[in-house]
């Protein structure tokens, strides 16, 4: 019997961060390599919404400058990261404080004498340092951090697993350092307020931001995904392609037949991805609402991600993101964008504007709505146990990625593209069968 005509060496369904990363890796070895997508753009979650003028993120999830496949991944080398400002800002007792590790601390020892140094500073204005619950515990959450930001993702992941929450109070950390920095941190990290994530992907997100700076992409999170499929081979990456049924040697599309390959990637998010493999795992999710305002008087907090320690509010986190990224917003107008984690109260933007009056001290009712992006499946959930590195392998010519196989970050899907691109040549040169060609013809007229 002659060989079947095969379209493509590897067909990934799914244009998001993920299945774009590993279509990049999979190009680079010589693979042809085709991506499908249902949408009528690249992206998935990782979308931006322009509005007169202003860019809005959908999730807007914070990425961080120690993010390692943020340097690795083909196609980001032209990606421009704003950073916030160094550390938080703390809304705690109605009050502000800047807490967290500065900028450049790279020991425990440089840690301590900063924040021995925040701990004695003097309590002026409504932002000032200030300890978060006395200097003794400044002292000891600078050195955590610090000896964090130097331990190995090895070490991390080889530790006993419980909920976040139990876990740092059984290392014995202070109740008010959890409630007045830890928790609303890892909210803004894991979007999970309650703190139920595994705590080796709670120590995960304290790494990265110890050992780095909290960060947006220049020009809102569509760029990531955008600049990924701009430095793809032209055809490779098809809009408007819906799969409709996979399997090891082909994909069928509701709009081109069948395309033949001799493995395929599923790269979609995790309900998607188990609507076409049943049985496949769907987790929990951690919805996300997001609200934009705007205002041409901002508040004074400058490029700081303001957390709300107190939860006197809808609002996780908030902050004027046109100081961190001014090309979000047009010249002599701010952009604030704020986080609402969990069900939103049923009038949500009254009750945000209201929340954002306290924590940013200044009156907010005329402050003009641009949009409210309500994601019930936002995040997927991280309780214990947790596998970090869920298999990517199902079978020989079989392959799933995104943040559901790994952790629920850009790293975590970017690094499950990485290890599924790995698999696929490597079985793919086992078995000698690696195959060049041309995207198919029906692709090549798709829109």
């Amino acid at each position: 019997m002659l060989e079947p005509a095969y379209q493509a060496d590897v067909v990934v369904v799914g244009a998001g961060i993920a299945g774009l990363s590993a279509a990049h890796r999979l190009t680079s070895a010589g693979v042809s390599t085709v991506v499908l997508e249902a949408a009528p753009c690249v992206g998935g979650r990782m979308s931006t919404e322009k509005v007169d003028g202003f860019r809005l993120d959908r999730i807007g999830q914070l990425l961080s400058t120690s993010y390692p496949e943020l340097r690795l991944t083909r196609g980001l080398d032209a990606l421009v990261l704003r950073p916030f400002a160094s550390g938080v800002l703390l809304h705690r007792d109605g009050r502000r404080h800047r807490a967290g590790a500065p900028a450049g601390a790279g020991s425990a020892r440089g840690a301590l004498h900063a924040v021995r140094a925040l701990a004695s500073a003097p309590r002026g204005s409504a932002a000032s340092p200030a300890p978060v619950g006395g200097a003794v515990d400044q002292a000891r959450l600078g050195v955590a951090l610090a000896r964090i930001a130097g331990t190995p993702v090895e070490r991390i992941l080889a530790r006993p697993e419980l909920p976040a929450a139990h876990a740092l109070a059984a290392r014995g950390v202070p109740a008010r350092t959890i409630d007045g920095f830890l928790r609303p941190l890892l909210a803004a990290l894991l979007c999970d307020p309650e703190l139920t994530t595994s705590s080796r992907c709670a120590d995960l997100a304290l790494r990265s931001f110890a050992s780095g700076r909290l960060c947006v992409p220049e020009g809102g999170a569509e760029v990531v995904p955008e600049l990924l499929a701009r430095a793809l081979p032209p055809g490779t990456v098809r809009t408007g392609v819906r799969a409709t049924s996979v399997c090891t040697t082909s994909v069928t599309t509701a709009e081109h037949g069948e395309i033949r390959c001799r493995a395929l990637l599923l790269a979609t998010d995790a309900r998607a991805a188990a609507e076409l493999l049943p049985g496949l795992r769907v987790p929990e999710f951690h919805p996300v609402t997001v609200v934009h305002h705007t205002t041409d008087e901002p508040p004074a907090t400058g490029a700081s991600l303001l957390l709300d320690a107190d939860r006197g509010g809808p609002v996780a986190h908030t902050a004027v993101v046109s100081e961190v990224d001014p090309s979000r917003a047009p010249a002599g107008r701010a952009l604030v964008s704020s986080t609402v984690l969990g069900t939103p109260p049923e009038d949500v933007d009254t009750a945000v504007r209201m929340h954002l009056a306290r924590l940013y001290g200044t009156p907010t009712h005329r402050w003009e709505t641009l949009a409210v992006h309500h994601t019930p499946e936002a995040v997927p959930a991280m309780r214990p146990p947790h596998d970090l590195r869920r298999p990517v392998r199902l079978l020989a010519g079989l392959y799933v990625c995104g943040d559901h196989r790994d952790t629920s970050t850009v790293q975590g899907a970017l690094h499950s593209a990485h290890r599924a691109a790995s698999a696929i040549l490597a079985d793919l040169d086992a078995s000698g069968s690696m195959h060049h060609t041309d995207p198919p013809p029906a692709l090549r007229k798709a829109a």
